[in-house]
């Protein structure tokens, strides 16, 4: 609509052509305005579908990951090999406290630069863990001991939340270099994609890591949704080696999940192949729900292992992190 005042209608009828521009100039004007509601309505229509996002990084003391290694160096702080058993599970006791606590701190950092979360916390099931976190700042959600992975973790601490988030992201407390895109990545994909209740990330397979079974590996359909997960190299072809021209996935840890399955989930009995390769997504996708996957450049992983440790230490010194 064009509004035009009193000295500009008098001084218009002198000027018939600079009517016409004005009256031009305010029919796209006009037209801009109609756009602009329309597409806005558009988004506000396609992108207030789960909408609201919270991230948890679910932590546990209790982890056996480094149960047995008698060498490890943490953020450049060597440990001596041990010989007896006592001492070295008191040491293992602290070491896997101490990297914790680096790695905990530097997720969190990490995942506060993700734009999409509204609120991050941090869920564990241990007051050593609770209270380093608090210290720099965190919140955190105390959890039962009884959770059998972070997924039931993170369904335990947004039932305590008490409040609705549409979308719950499983952040890795062992993913210090994770990308804030990638968080975004993955709630973007859930919010585009109305048929999955879950979405996650892969990245290339390093040659390396092909028969690490600490290494879980993934095959998408082309409509981008999973197949299958395993520990073991995916697909794997009639010659017993791997193909050094196939894309082989890496699945990374980071998962988000539709609010509504995520308390579904708990009660789904666990199924053959995720009791078999003993991994959570293989349940939902046994239990015929639709996951969705987005393909990522990330060169870091998270620590499985003491052996993961000096990769990450040299990662963060490329990048001036350390």
């Amino acid at each position: 609509m064009v509004i035009c005042n009193a000295d500009f209608m008098a001084s218009s009828k002198q000027s018939g052509g600079g009517m016409k521009a004005w009256i031009v100039h305010g029919l796209l004007l006009g037209a801009a305005a109609v756009t602009g509601a329309c597409a806005a309505f558009y988004r506000r229509r396609h992108c207030g579908f789960r909408t609201r996002v919270v991230g948890i990084i679910p932590a546990r003391y209790a982890s056996t990951r480094f149960e047995g290694k008698p060498l490890v160096h943490i953020l450049g702080k060597p440990m001596i090999q041990l010989q007896t058993h006592e001492w070295l599970s008191l040491n293992l006791r602290w070491m896997n406290q101490h990297l914790m606590r680096n790695t905990l701190q530097r997720t969190w950092e990490r995942a506060k630069l993700a734009s999409t979360l509204d609120h991050i916390v941090v869920a564990t099931d241990d007051q050593r863990i609770a209270e380093c976190c608090r210290g720099f700042g965190a919140d955190v959600i105390m959890t039962s001991e009884s959770c059998l992975n972070g997924t039931e973790r993170c369904n335990e601490a947004l039932q305590k939340l008490g409040k609705n988030y549409d979308i719950v992201v499983n952040i890795q407390g062992d993913e210090p270099l994770i990308e804030p895109e990638i968080i975004d990545g993955v709630v973007q994909a859930l919010q585009t994609s109305k048929d999955a209740v879950f979405s996650t990330a892969v990245t290339s397979l390093k040659p390396e890591d092909g028969a690490d079974t600490n290494r879980v590996k993934c095959v998408v359909d082309n409509r981008g949704y999973a197949i299958y997960f395993s520990r073991g190299l995916i697909p794997f072809n009639k010659s017993g080696k791997p193909n050094p021209k196939f894309p082989y996935f890496l699945h990374l840890g980071i998962q988000s999940y539709d609010s509504k399955f995520l308390k579904i989930y708990p009660n789904l009995p666990p199924t053959p192949l995720q009791l078999e390769e003993d991994l959570e997504q293989l349940k939902v996708l046994e239990n015929g729900y639709k996951m969705k996957v987005i393909k990522v450049d990330h060169d870091a992983h998270g620590v499985d292992s003491p052996e993961d440790v000096k990769k990450i230490e040299a990662l963060m010194r490329e990048r001036n992190l350390s």
